[in-house]
C-alpha cells in the first residue's frame, strides 16, 4: 500500500488498549529517528515516526505526559498509557508542530516504509541506513521527508 492510497482512520493503541487513538487525515511522512532519546524510549536502535498534523489525531482513554526540557518553549511531550507505559504520541508546542505517532503502535503495520532517518550521527553503526538522511534534526521542517513520501 502506498502512502497516498491508506484507508482513514488508521487505529492504534498502547500494549494494555486502555488508551487507543485514531487518524483522521492523510500522514505526512514516516522516518526513522536515531537519537539517543529515541533509541532509550523504543529500547531499540531507533523510533519510528508517523508524523501527522496536530489536529488529525484523535484519543480514547486515560493518558500521561513527559515534557522534556519543559521550561523550553519548543519542548517535546510524550504521551503514553499510565497503565502500560507505552508511548504513543510525540508532539511539540506550536500551532504547526504537529504530532509524531510512534508507529510501532499502530494496528496494522504492514504498510511502514520509512523513507529517511533523522539523527544519523547518533545511529548505531550496524543499521543500514537509506532514504534521506540527516545528520541532526532535518532544519527544512520536514519538507524533503514529506515530499518522498508523498512519492512513496
Amino acid at each position: 500500500m502506498s502512502s497516498t492510497e491508506l484507508n482513514l482512520p488508521l487505529t492504534g493503541g498502547c500494549q494494555c488498549g486502555q488508551l487507543r487513538y485514531r487518524v483522521t487525515v492523510q500522514p505526512l511522512t514516516l522516518y526513522c529517528c536515531h537519537c539517543t532519546e529515541c533509541q532509550g524510549q523504543s529500547s531499540s536502535a531507533f523510533g519510528m515516526s508517523l508524523r501527522v498534523p496536530a489536529d488529525g489525531v484523535q484519543l480514547e482513554g486515560r493518558t500521561a505526559s513527559y515534557h522534556r526540557d519543559a521550561e523550553n518553549p519548543l519542548a517535546v511531550e510524550g504521551v503514553f498509557c499510565p497503565d502500560c507505559g507505552t508511548r504513543v504520541i510525540h508532539r511539540g508546542r506550536g500551532a504547526d508542530s504537529g504530532s509524531s505517532i510512534k508507529a510501532g503502535t499502530l494496528d496494522d503495520k504492514s504498510w511502514l516504509k520509512p523513507v529517511g532517518h533523522i539523527w544519523t550521527s547518533s545511529a548505531q553503526p550496524w543499521v543500514k541506513l537509506d532514504g534521506l538522511l540527516y545528520d541532526k534534526q532535518p532544519d527544512d521542517s520536514y519538507a524533503a521527508l514529506i515530499a518522498a513520501f508523498s512519492r512513496s
